[in-house]
C-alpha cells in the first residue's frame, strides 16, 4: 500500500451501520479547507481541540446538523490537521457526507491509513500502532490491559533500551574495524559479554511470554474429543449456553469442527467440537476425523469424553494413549465421564484417575451436573496467570518471530566473545541483533512489512 501523505483522506471512524452518532474523519493538508467547504461555519480560525456546532450542506441542501471537532497538527492522532464530524448515525447521512467530501477533493482512506500516517509522522512507533488494532479487537480484561500497556509505549521502551545499550558497544566494535591494522580494541570485551548476556535474558523472557500472550489475545484452545455419540456437541452447547452444534442420536453427525468462544473468570476459551473418532469408510467423516487429530495437536487443553457404562476402562486407557501420541507436548488432558444423569449412575473417579494418570470428572452434559467444576478445572489448566502492572507480555506473532531471530543472533555474539573471535565477525552478529530488535518498533522497516501490518486494520483506523 503506497501512502501519499499529500492527499486529504476521509472515512467513517465509527462502525458501519445505523446508530445514534456516526463520526466522519477528515485528515491531511487540506482537512480544514475541505471540511469548511461543506460546513456552515469556517473552521480555519478554530483553535485545536475545539468543537463547533453547525450544518453540513451540499449546496443549498442541508444534510445534517453536526459537531465539528478540530485537531491541528502536529497535536493530533496522525500529526496532521484533522476534522471529525459527529453527525447523526443514519446510513444515508453517513454515505451522503462521505460522497460530498469526495466530490470536494477528499480521497477515501485505505485500511489502516490513519494509523500508518501516525506512524510515518512519528506520533507512535510500529509496535504502538499495532497495539491499536489489538485494543479494538480485545474481548477480555487481560487482552485489554496488554494492548493498553503496549499502546502507551511499555513494550517499546524495553526494546529501545536494549537497542540503545547495544548500539554503544556496536559503535566501538565498528570503530575497531577502521583500525584493524593497529590491532586495537575499543570495546571492553568482558563488559560487552555481560551486556550481551543481559540482553539475551531479556529477549528470551519476552519471547517466551508469547505463549501466555497468544492465549490472552486469541483464547485458550480447548478440543472436545471422543468416540461418536459421547455427548461432545451437547457439552459444547452447554458450555456456550446456546444451541451452537447439532445434536443427534445418529453416530457421525459432526463431520467438521465447530468452534466458538466463551469467557470464564476473565479468560477467553476457544472450544472446538470435533468429529467422533472411530474407524469409518465414509470419506467425508474420515476427513472430519483427520481434522479432529489436527485440532488435538493445536489445543492447550484436551477434553476426552467417554461413557463409562459403554466403554470399559481398559479401552479408555488405549484411547488416552492414542490421544497422548497425537497431542502437543505440554497440553493438559481431562477425562470427562459423561451421561451421569442415568438412574443409579455412580463412578469411582479416584480409581479411574489412578489408572489413567489424568484428572477424571463425572459430568452430565445434558443436565449440567459437574459443569461448574469443569469450568474451574479449565481455568486452572489454562496456564494464564495474573500479570503484574506494567509487565510486558508479547501478544503479536510478528514480534515473537523478531525476538526469536534476535535471540539467535545475540547468542552468536555471546559465543563469539567466549571464543575470542575478531571484531569483524562480532559486528555482523551485533548488527543482526539490532536489526531484528529494530523491526519490532519500526526503526528498521520495509514497505511490504508496513503494508502487511496496516492492511489488516479497519478503514477508519
Amino acid at each position: 500500500m503506497h501512502v501519499d501523505t499529500t492527499d486529504t483522506i476521509c472515512a467513517l471512524g465509527t462502525p458501519a451501520g445505523a446508530g445514534a452518532i456516526a463520526m466522519v474523519r477528515i485528515c491531511g493538508p487540506r482537512a480544514l479547507e475541505l471540511a469548511s467547504s461543506v460546513f456552515s461555519r469556517s473552521l480555519h480560525e478554530v483553535p485545536g481541540h475545539s468543537a463547533r456546532l453547525g450544518l453540513i450542506r451540499d449546496g443549498e441542501r442541508v444534510l445534517d446538523e453536526a459537531v465539528a471537532l478540530v485537531f491541528r497538527g502536529p497535536h493530533s492522532f496522525t500529526g496532521e490537521d484533522t476534522v471529525e464530524f459527529n453527525c447523526h448515525g443514519s446510513l444515508f447521512v453517513q454515505q451522503a457526507v462521505l460522497q460530498l467530501l469526495v466530490r470536494r477533493g477528499c480521497r477515501m482512506a485505505r485500511p489502516g491509513e490513519f494509523s500508518m500516517r501516525a506512524y510515518l509522522n512519528g506520533r507512535m512507533d510500529l509496535s504502538q500502532a499495532e497495539a491499536i488494532g489489538d485494543l479494538v479487537a480485545s474481548e477480555t480484561d487481560a487482552a485489554h490491559r496488554q494492548a493498553m500497556h503496549q499502546m502507551r509505549g511499555g513494550f517499546s521502551r524495553e526494546i529501545t533500551m536494549l537497542r540503545d545499550k547495544l548500539i554503544h558497544f556496536a559503535s566501538l566494535v565498528e570503530l575497531e574495524l577502521d583500525f584493524a591494522e593497529e590491532d586495537v580494541e575499543f570495546a571492553n570485551r568482558p563488559q560487552l559479554l555481560e551486556l550481551a548476556t543481559e540482553i539475551g535474558g531479556v529477549v528470551d523472557r519476552l519471547r517466551d511470554s508469547f505463549s501466555l500472550g497468544n492465549a490472552m489475545k486469541n483464547g485458550v484452545p480447548v478440543a472436545i474429543l471422543g468416540a461418536p455419540n459421547m455427548g461432545k456437541s451437547t457439552l459444547l452447547n452447554a458450555l456456550l449456553n446456546e444451541e451452537r452444534a447439532i445434536v443427534s442420536d445418529i453416530a457421525g453427525t459432526t463431520r467438521d469442527t465447530v468452534e466458538d468462544h466463551v469467557t470464564l473468570e476473565g479468560i477467553r476459551f476457544r472450544f472446538i467440537d470435533t468429529a467422533g473418532i472411530r474407524e469409518t469408510t465414509d470419506t467425508v467423516e474420515r476427513l472430519g476425523i483427520e481434522r479432529s487429530f489436527a485440532k488435538a495437536r493445536e489445543a492447550r487443553i484436551l477434553l476426552w469424553l467417554t461413557d463409562p457404562y459403554s466403554t470399559p476402562l481398559d479401552e479408555v486407557e488405549k484411547q488416552l494413549q492414542l490421544l497422548r501420541d497425537m497431542s502437543a507436548s505440554g497440553s493438559s488432558i481431562l477425562v470427562l465421564a459423561n451421561k451421569m444423569d442415568r438412574v443409579g449412575s455412580r463412578l469411582n473417579t479416584a480409581e479411574w484417575t489412578g489408572r489413567l494418570g489424568v484428572p477424571v470428572l463425572a459430568i452430565s452434559a445434558l443436565t449440567g451436573a459437574g459443569l461448574d467444576e469443569l469450568r474451574n478445572m479449565l481455568v486452572s489448566c489454562s496456564g494464564i496467570r495474573s500479570t503484574s502492572e506494567g509487565e510486558t507480555i508479547v501478544t503479536n506473532l510478528r514480534h515473537y518471530e523478531a525476538l526469536t531471530r534476535a535471540s539467535e543472533s545475540i547468542r552468536e555474539v555471546i559465543r563469539g566473545l567466549s571464543q575470542g573471535v575478531t571484531g569483524d565477525f562480532l559486528a555482523i552478529d551485533i548488527r543482526r541483533t539490532l536489526y531484528f530488535l529494530g523491526e519490532i518498533t519500526g526503526e528498521i522497516n520495509a514497505d511490504d512489512l508496513l503494508n502487511s501490518i496496516f492492511s489488516r486494520f479497519c478503514i477508519g483506523k
